[in-house]
């Protein structure tokens, strides 16, 4: 038996939240090591981004509740390593350098991340949002119903 559409609602919605919450945290992740020349492996820090993938409710069906806990029809965040060149920097004096002066630094562009942190934070309201009117609908429907 499948829940009730409210409920996929509101499982739906807080896939989202859950999704856009890991985004954020990827985001502030690349902020806080945009100036990472090595990292653990001895590479400079390289750029995290979060893919979003649908689950669909057969997929959901045929597993029971999905990976995760993900409901059907909602959203999993996937984090990978973004595509992309390190940044080669002359600087001489940096102690990475290497023979010649050059530094590898990560692929992160602070602006790129500040604006999809934005886009990011807005889509997290928008979700909020949707979550709220639903309630709203739904408060409703049972008064209406007393």
């Amino acid at each position: 038996m499948s829940e009730p559409v409210s409920f996929q609602v509101f499982d739906i919605s807080a896939s989202a939240l859950a999704a856009e919450r890991t985004r954020l945290a990827v985001i502030s992740q690349n902020i806080a090591n945009a100036e990472v020349t090595k990292a653990a492996n001895g590479q400079p820090y390289r750029r995290q981004r979060v893919m979003f993938q649908g689950v669909l409710a057969q997929e959901v069906a045929r597993r029971g509740k999905g990976e995760g806990g993900v409901p059907a029809g909602g959203v999993r965040a996937i984090v990978g390593d973004a595509p992309g060149d390190f940044q080669r920097i002359k600087d001489p004096g940096h102690k990475d350098a290497d023979k010649d002066g050059w530094v590898m630094k990560p692929n992160v562009n602070v602006i790129e991340e500040m604006v999809d942190m934005i886009d990011s934070s807005r889509t997290y309201e928008a979700n909020l949002s949707a979550l709220r009117t639903w309630k709203q609908m739904l408060s409703r429907t049972l008064e209406m119903n007393r």
